[in-house]
């Protein structure tokens, strides 16, 4: 079976049951149990290229509008996953947190 078809849940429950401590590109992985995300912000993401989509259709040319970045992300922290691996999370990386599932 390829990584890409292991349900997220499976990719969490591995990494628990081997006791690793798991970072992952989205927050979906943290609500099904992994460890940590951080990402960038993609509601914000579609809404900046929502922009551009706009700037196209009104004559702009796409090659001279500027290349642009995220410059919000989001950290997503599963403390019920840290405490089955015994990894404590340091109170500063919880207060930077915007998601803490406990």
């Amino acid at each position: 079976m390829s990584p890409e078809a292991l349900p997220l849940s499976r990719i969490a429950e591995l990494a628990v049951a081997h006791r690793l401590p798991s970072m992952h590109g989205t927050p979906e992985y943290v609500q099904a149990g992994g460890l940590l995300s951080y990402s960038p912000s993609f509601p914000h993401l579609f809404r900046a290229a929502a922009l551009y989509v706009d700037k196209i259709l009104r004559g702009a040319s796409p090659g001279e509008l500027p290349m642009g970045e995220p410059d919000r992300f989001l950290l997503a922290v599963n403390l019920k996953t840290a405490k089955s691996i015994e990894l404590t999370v340091p109170q500063p990386l919880l207060l930077l947190a915007d998601q803490v599932i406990q």
